[in-house]
């Protein structure tokens, strides 16, 4: 042996490093295994929700398809009791035969009906055109009448005027000559002057209202300073004379003009009666200038005019005036001439004779079709 060797101390093996122990290990799989069964758990919670979710879906959709089931029996019952009144209106309907017979007579009646409600027109309208013509003919007896009885211009030529008119619709050339007349008489008539017997009428009234203002005025005696009191001397003796000749000129005058008419002085009852003939010739004047009496109203005017001037002084200015006006008013004319429409009236009088005759006759061959109509549709 080599004489380096070591003692035997020196050469024992050197002691090897401990082995760790195997716990750590052991737990970390532990934690895994936790961890996968946490992991398993949920994804089969979350299996059995969805599995519930669509146990719920299922069970929903079900009872929709149960209701619209239910929906559907009914309308199958609803078509069931349609299809049985259907079929019952059915075999209550008539034949083929039968239903061509009445379609056949429904063609017949509508064809009657339209033939019935043509000549229904014609009678109409010609019964439309005569009423109208016979309203024209009323309106010129209505104007004849007016100027007959009451000489009212202004109406009569409306009513003419109006009669024109329905001559005009009419748009007839056999009114050829009518409508000729009816312009003569409307001419006359513009040509007519309408006297103004309502502004007659109001104007005596209104004279009447001021008759009952009439007086008689009496003269008196006016001390001018120039009269007898210069004769008297001056003192006491000429006042007392003024006083005396101021009562006395009351009762008497001296009028130095006695070849004038001098009328007593109305007073009291008399001056009553007076105004009240006058008061009466006045309303009788309004009478006869409202109704036309020409002979009435001047006659009335005139003897209005002889109360006044007869019993009232004409130096009175009320006397006076109202005696022009009456006057004035005694010449304004309460009548005219007013034309003649007897010829205009039988001159339509004939067309409307001449028109109905037409009419007749193209109506008579409307009515043999109705005839023979009535003929065949008889059994």
């Amino acid at each position: 042996m080599s004489e380096t060797a070591l003692p035997k101390d020196e050469l024992q093996p050197v002691p090897e490093t401990p082995a760790q122990p195997t716990t750590p290990t052991v737990e970390r799989r532990g934690n895994g295994l936790a961890i996968l069964a946490l992991l398993l758990g949920a994804a089969g919670v979350a299996v059995g929700g969805w599995g519930v979710w669509q146990v719920r879906n299922l069970q929903t959709n079900n009872q929709q398809q149960l209701s619209q089931l239910q929906a559907l029996g009914d309308q199958a019952q609803s078509f069931k009791l349609s299809e049985q009144r259907l079929s019952s209106r059915l075999e209550q309907l008539p034949a083929a035969d039968e239903l061509e017979d009445r379609r056949r007579l429904v063609t017949q009646l509508q064809g009657d009906q339209q033939r019935l409600s043509q000549r229904l027109e014609t009678v109409l309208g010609a019964s439309r055109k005569d009423w109208r013509l016979a309203e024209a003919e009323h309106l010129l007896r209505l104007a004849s009448l007016r100027l007959s009885a009451l000489q009212d211009i202004s109406s009569a030529q409306a009513l003419v005027q109006g009669a024109d008119d329905i001559l005009r619709e009419q748009n007839d050339p056999g009114a050829f000559a009518a409508r000729e007349q009816l312009a003569k008489s409307l001419a006359a008539l513009r040509s007519t002057e309408q006297p103004d017997r309502t502004g007659l009428f109001l104007q005596l009234g209104a004279l009447r209202d001021q008759v009952l203002e009439l007086s008689a005025v009496a003269p008196e005696y006016k001390d001018r300073g120039d009269s007898l009191l210069g004769l008297t001397a001056d003192g006491d003796g000429a006042s007392r004379w003024a006083q005396w000749w101021d009562q006395v000129s009351r009762y008497f005058r001296i009028d130095f003009n006695a070849d004038k008419n001098i009328r007593p002085l109305l007073a009291g009852q008399g001056l009553t009666q007076v105004r009240l003939a006058l008061s009466l010739a006045l309303e009788q004047a309004q009478w006869a200038a409202l109704n036309g009496q020409a002979a009435v109203y001047t006659q009335a005017l005139s003897e209005a005019r002889d109360v006044l001037t007869g019993n009232f002084n004409q130096d009175n200015p009320q006397s006076k005036i109202m005696l022009e006006r009456l006057v004035e008013l005694g010449k304004q004319p309460v009548t005219v001439v007013t034309p003649d429409l007897a010829k205009t009236l039988s001159t339509v009088q004939a067309y409307l004779e001449r028109r109905s005759l037409s009419v007749e006759e193209s109506v008579k061959p409307l009515a043999k079709p109705a005839a023979n109509t009535a003929r065949e549709t008889s059994p």
